[in-house]
């Protein structure tokens, strides 16, 4: 990776290194963190660096240092590149055919959503850890409210630190991290602190950090938008904040010229709203000895669904889509999923999707340590829209798993189970 940038010092104050710098590569701050937060909010907004990309890289470590990209064979375009094949003009969703011809010796490695899915929901967790309050904008990049943390742990650049050392030294990527009174801001910083670094923007420095760059650059300017205002002689985020209201909404509409006005300033009111991910329920467990016995695992799966489905009847939610994961005796990990005609909250349509995807994995290569079922894209039970098989009775397993539900609030677990189940325990 590359030093992250390091824009103009008299245009965003004194930059200074903050923390361990062999540990996640060069950090740089803008102003004096103790200063954010005095409007009283802090936002902490962290992108992971050419995400699909950067997987890759952990998982193929000798093509470190060579132009990479991640192409999808159907839609043959770009989906993610290295850093050293964007030096060679490769772009995300650039055809391939284009992008061999800007980077003849770069390696395509086709997409493996799976595991990114994966890594995302682990990156999360992290996230998790920081604050309860955390907003996904994508599978890689998420708004952080720290207010409260920083009573708790420290200073912002503490916590930006602490959270890239974590997803560095457990999940082996690195992300950019940007911190500043507003949504906007903190995106925009962690943008420009790209790749591998933190920039802090305290309030008093927004403007002086906002008005030196390019009116495209300003969060939520498209290109069409970029235009329009190039035509206006509107060139840097500096220029838009002087023209007055009046200009931008006879121009722009009363909605997107307000928009624009208050972009420019660094206004930017929204809340980091948590919650707004995609949620998945699931279980999983570790065998006591490793096996390679695929009705022992056919069990466990089944056990893995049987809870799985109790939680999602227990939380009044219902699963579009079923995933699986094995864990090979050397931790190597595989993800299958799965999405169902209809959203279900049931143990027997759980495993029958689960067995289908372990056995679409063939033979066993070796022993399996773990096991697990997740329900993922999830819709709320009371709102979910079944569609009936013309073989289904009218009166079946949902019926008898909501029975079994009953008898087990009432009389603790184990109290009812599957008779396979019961058989495999005693054994």
């Amino acid at each position: 990776m590359t030093d992250p940038p390091v824009t103009d010092p008299q245009a965003v104050g004194d930059m200074q290194a903050v923390g361990d710098m062999q540990a996640v590569g060069d950090m740089q701050a803008v102003g004096d963190p103790q200063t954010v937060g005095d409007t009283g909010r802090v936002v902490l907004h962290v992108d992971m660096d050419a995400f699909f990309a950067s997987v890759e890289l952990r998982d193929h470590p000798e093509l470190r240092g060579r132009p990479m990209m991640v192409g999808g064979a159907v839609r043959g375009v770009v989906v993610s590149a290295t850093y050293e094949a964007r030096a060679h003009g490769v772009r995300s969703g650039m055809p391939v055919a284009q992008a061999r011809r800007l980077s003849p010796t770069a390696v395509v490695i086709p997409p493996r959503h799976d595991v990114y899915r994966e890594v995302s929901r682990a990156v999360f967790t992290v996230f998790d850890d920081v604050t309860h309050l955390v907003e996904a904008a994508s599978v890689d990049e998420a708004f952080l409210d720290i207010t409260a943390t920083i009573r708790r742990v420290g200073t912002p650049a503490t916590i930006g630190q602490q959270l890239r050392s974590r997803i560095a030294r457990e999940h082996g990527i690195t992300c950019s991290v940007g911190i500043a009174p507003t949504k906007l801001v903190a995106k925009m910083a962690s943008t420009s602190a790209k790749p591998d670094g933190l920039r802090i923007v305290p309030p008093s420095r927004v403007l002086e950090f906002l008005h030196p760059m390019p009116v495209e650059k300003l969060w939520g300017v498209g290109e069409a938008t970029a235009t329009r205002l190039h035509r206006f002689g509107l060139r840097t985020i500096g220029e838009l904040a002087q023209t007055p209201l009046d200009s931008l909404v006879h121009t722009f509409g009363p909605h997107q010229g307000r928009h624009l006005f208050d972009l420019a300033r660094g206004h930017d009111p929204r809340p980091v709203v948590a919650g707004e991910r995609e949620r998945s329920v699931g279980s999983s467990e570790t065998f006591g000895v490793d096996t390679d016995d695929r009705s022992v695992i056919g069990t466990e799966l089944l056990r893995m669904a049987d809870r799985t489905a109790s939680r999602l009847r227990t939380a009044g939610l219902m699963a579009r889509t079923v995933a699986v994961t094995i864990r090979y005796a050397d931790f190597t990990t595989i993800t299958r999923s799965m999405t169902l005609p209809t959203p279900t909250d049931s143990s027997s349509d759980l495993h029958r999707a689960a067995l289908t995807l372990f056995d679409r994995l063939g033979p066993l290569p070796r022993a399996v340590r773990l096991v697990g079922v997740r329900g993922e894209n999830l819709v709320e039970a009371s709102r979910a829209e079944i569609q009936p098989t013309l073989d289904e009775p009218d009166t079946g397993w949902r019926e008898a798993e909501a029975a079994v539900d009953e008898a087990i609030a009432k009389f603790g677990t184990g109290a009812v189970h599957r008779a396979v189940l019961g058989r495999r325990r005693r054994r």
